[in-house]
């Protein structure tokens, strides 16, 4: 088994803005042990987001390297990436982007009809997941009829319908009232410890950021 999880040297983003370089990331090194959750701060513009855009590999670096259980990201092929991304990876963003026409049950087991289970395989593991965030009830509700903290939860439940090795999150409680927040910050917490999850988010809020292993400050 290999200790971390993720390893990053000396990691830079940069974009141009007609000849003006502008720099997102500048020498970012990281490292997080495999089973641990570590929460990224840091102000609005820091890159936050980009830094794990390129951790969970729908970005690359400018320059720097990636390790994914001492993989280098960047010395795999495009179709090893999405596998990659696919099997290894579930990435929530703040805003959920669930599907609205489907129902939760159905949001949840697209990611895994999509890598060829077939449908009764997907709709009994997203039973589960669904009954592991507090949502049986609402199995067959559409996004419209579920609260905001009802819908993040239905997009934890989808990132981990493949059962990936690291959970990655973009400001998970951010468009979240605070009984809502708590209410994700709690199933973020128990999903970690009964799937062995490593986790990785960035975030704003202080109390969900005290309940991780680790603080990454960027």
């Amino acid at each position: 088994m290999h200790k971390y999880i993720f390893e990053c040297k000396k990691i830079e983003k940069h974009f141009y803005r007609g000849k003006e370089k502008l720099r997102v990331l500048d020498n970012i090194n990281f490292k997080q042990v495999q089973g641990t959750s570590t929460a990224v701060i840091g102000p609005s513009g820091s890159g936050k987001t980009t830094f794990l855009h390129i951790l969970a590999g729908l970005d690359s670096p400018s320059s720097g390297e990636v390790l994914f259980k001492s993989k280098n990201l960047k010395e795999i092929t495009e179709n090893k990436r999405a596998e990659f991304r696919n099997k290894e990876i579930g990435f929530v963003y703040q805003f959920h982007h669930l599907l609205p026409e489907l129902t939760s049950l159905e949001n949840v087991s697209l990611p895994i009809m999509i890598s060829g289970k077939e449908k009764e395989e997907a709709f009994i593991k997203s039973r589960s997941l669904l009954n592991k965030v507090g949502l049986s009830e609402r199995i067959n509700h559409t996004p419209s009829e579920l609260s905001g903290g009802e819908r993040q939860r239905v997009a934890i439940a989808r990132a981990l319908s493949n059962t990936p090795s690291c959970l990655i999150m973009d400001e998970p409680t951010g468009d979240l009232d605070s009984f809502n927040a708590m209410a994700v910050t709690d199933v973020v917490l128990n999903l970690a410890r009964d799937f062995n999850l490593s986790i990785i988010l960035a975030t704003h809020d202080a109390s969900l950021s005290k309940e991780l292993d680790n603080t990454f400050n960027l």
